[in-house]
């Protein structure tokens, strides 16, 4: 699933390209009777009142809120994007086929991607080019707010956000105490506490603090908070800077895969020695309430 990194690459590039541009139409073959009378573009009926919505807005800002892309328009009305497990948002010319009954990019380039042959979702913008969403489990989530005030409803219960610059060991330890007999890989990924963090990004935390996965939140002190909040900042801004992970099938909105993969340090990395200086530790994997985590035993206590 995007994280924090990712969904915030995937929304500083879309600002920069679309906004000023007009929404001219909207196109999705998501339809599922799971969804129906829910608030997502899955149920047809809900489609049909969000393309009513949106059709010739504007679009001014586009940014990351938790694990959201946000796309506001011009008259304070927001569409939100939970890419969920396998999505991501791309941009550029895209062309219907109707032997696919779907949209595939008309250049070639990195949107020829196979990862991103997965269409479910197109914006077409008044210069002829298209925001498209590619989703091959089509897990995601794609719903309207009408005003601001309905979008701070949903995220009302969403914890604080890591990158913030008040963000610092004290409301870390606040938050996660909250689950003091949890375990603390589990702990970190709960968006009700913590905000952006997930599977690759909690065991890279969580090893160059030298944490083990499994410590229950009671048993951590000060110095641990203190460690687990420096290395985050750290950490999710260098998935940031190196364009988000593409371990899996993540890729940014002009079809490129990001770098951090490149830079793991625990996750996935089964069986190879540990990176810590001076450690003779070798990288495990163990599955913690139902999640995979990498970690040195040697290093991480």
């Amino acid at each position: 699933m995007p994280e924090l990194p990712e969904v915030q690459t995937t929304a500083t590039i879309l600002n920069s390209l679309v906004v000023g541009k007009k929404i001219k139409d909207v196109w999705t073959d998501y339809n599922s009777s799971h969804y129906i009378g829910k608030e997502n573009i899955k149920d047809p009926a809900y489609f049909k009142k969000f393309k009513n919505r949106i059709l010739n807005k504007r679009i001014t800002r586009v940014y990351r809120k938790a694990k959201n892309v946000l796309i506001e328009l011009d008259d304070l009305s927001t569409i939100n994007i939970h890419m969920k497990m396998t999505g991501h948002l791309l941009y550029g010319e895209f062309v219907f086929d109707k032997k696919i009954k779907s949209w595939k990019a008309s250049t070639s380039g990195p949107l020829q991607d196979p990862f991103n042959r997965f269409v479910h979702l197109v914006f077409t913008l008044d210069n002829e080019l298209h925001i498209a969403f590619s989703d091959m489990r089509k897990f995601a989530t794609v719903m309207f707010h009408k005003d601001l005030s309905e979008l701070d409803l949903k995220f009302e219960r969403t914890g604080p956000e890591p990158l913030d610059k008040r963000f610092d060991w004290k409301i870390l330890k606040e938050q996660l105490l909250k689950k003091p007999n949890q375990k603390i890989k589990t702990v970190l990924m709960n968006q009700e506490l913590l905000v952006g963090v997930g599977n690759i990004y909690s065991d890279e935390i969580l090893w160059s603090s030298h944490v083990h996965p499994e410590r229950v939140i009671i048993s951590l002190n000060d110095l641990d908070y203190k460690k687990i909040v420096t290395n985050m900042k750290k950490i999710l801004e260098k998935g940031i800077i190196f364009g988000g992970d593409s371990m899996s099938d993540y890729r940014n909105p002009y079809g490129v895969p990001g770098e951090f993969q490149l830079h793991h340090n625990a996750y996935r990395r089964t069986n190879k020695p540990c990176n810590t200086k001076e450690c003779s530790g070798i990288i495990e994997r163990k599955v913690i309430n139902g999640r995979s985590a990498h970690f040195c035993m040697e290093c991480q206590k």
